[in-house]
């Protein structure tokens, strides 16, 4: 069988979360190659070949065209372009790649307000060619915990509850474990500021010793059928060691809570299984530290198939993503986060902050997205 070409892709932005895509191609040279990065300075620019080892250019042209240092005769054109841009620069961003008639993989969220996504959707998203980079569902842990919803084990999925990731994040896992769609939603929210020590940050270990005051919203989603999530996050709770993640997934016939699964069998019986994780490289394990599977009761449930790169479960889920988006340009696969799903979770998270500013009920409408394939 004739070994398939890594995934060309360039990147346009050089902050913190483009780093997560050019790691993913250094770290896997064999299924991911980064062609190029664009930042908007050239001093930025040399810091970025510097410390990432990738080519850099100022203009998004000269990415499309595969115009990059190193290219020689032949231009080195990406098969698709990641936008891990700020909020507002996004939507043009993805337009003028577009325009080229180059997939896009949009970091979230696409646009930063209501009007914007769908101003952005009337310009792209009849197109087909952008997919947003919601990479929560593809964790390994959620990627078992929807393996256990689709095999049927709790029944119909009624309810998710999400104490983990914010907004956009959460409303994209909670709809992926349900299999929802994108119609009208009820939303409500409160909001409640209680103290909390908040020790480490996204730069680390802040040496905080006593406790500040600290921002929670509790919120409520009707997604109609019979189907709701209940969103509980804290300010920082990403980092935050003292907040732990939740999330449950209730059913017709049982429920997931974190890595336990409860269901009901038959007759009289009820029983309780555990989501095992399978870690190398733990005592005298010599394999080197990796995650290796999901399983539960003997069943495999997610099988990482990115050992040998030593990745975090976030970095898997960017590696899943970009795998995923590869596919789908290639015509290896489904559209893995289309650019209507990206729009939905982002406007049901800004209800959610309206909700939990103004103290009523938000209700969003079918947007001209809802229906798309």
């Amino acid at each position: 069988m004739t070994q398939q070409q890594p995934i060309r892709l360039g990147v346009v932005g050089s902050g913190w979360r483009a780093e997560f895509f050019v790691r993913v191609a250094r770290l896997m040279p064999d299924r991911f190659r980064c062609v190029g990065v664009v930042t908007r300075t050239a001093e930025r620019g040399a810091q970025v070949e510097a410390a990432w080892g990738v080519p850099t250019v100022r203009t998004i042209e000269e990415l499309v065209t595969g115009a990059v240092p190193g290219a020689g005769a032949a231009p080195d054109r990406p098969e698709l372009i990641v936008t891990a841009t700020p909020w507002p620069v996004t939507p043009g961003a993805v337009r003028e790649i577009v325009d080229a008639s180059v997939p896009v993989l949009a970091e979230t969220p696409p646009a930063p307000d209501a009007a914007g996504l769908r101003a952005l959707w009337a310009d792209v998203g009849p197109t087909g060619l952008v997919q947003v980079a919601e990479h929560s569902p593809f964790m390994p842990a959620h990627q078992a915990r929807r393996a256990v919803v689709a095999s049927g084990a709790i029944g119909t999925p009624t309810s998710v509850q999400v104490s983990s990731t914010h907004l956009y994040h959460a409303v994209g896992l909670a709809r992926h474990l349900l299999g929802a769609g994108r119609g009208p939603v009820t939303v409500r929210a409160q909001t409640a500021t209680a103290p909390l020590l908040d020790p480490v940050g996204r730069y680390g270990w802040s040496d905080a010793t006593e406790p500040g005051p600290t921002r929670a919203i509790l919120a409520t989603l009707d997604l109609g059928d019979g189907r709701t999530v209940l969103y509980d996050f804290t300010d920082n709770q990403w980092y935050n060691p003292l907040r732990s993640n939740r999330v449950v997934v209730r059913g017709s016939h049982g429920e997931i809570v974190d890595d336990t699964v409860t269901r009901w069998v038959e007759g009289r019986t009820v029983v309780t299984s555990r989501i095992e994780r399978r870690q190398s490289g733990i005592e005298q394990n010599l394999e080197g530290f990796d995650l290796q599977h999901l399983s539960m009761d003997g069943r495999v449930l997610y099988r990482n198939p990115f050992t040998g790169a030593r990745l975090a479960d976030d970095d898997l889920a960017v590696a899943h993503l970009v795998d995923a988006t590869g596919a789908w340009v290639r015509g290896d696969g489904p559209a893995p986060y289309p650019l209507a799903d990206g729009c939905q979770d982002h406007l049901l998270g800004l209800a959610i902050e309206e909700a939990a500013r103004t103290g009523e009920a938000v209700v969003t409408a079918a947007e001209a997205w809802a229906d798309a394939v």
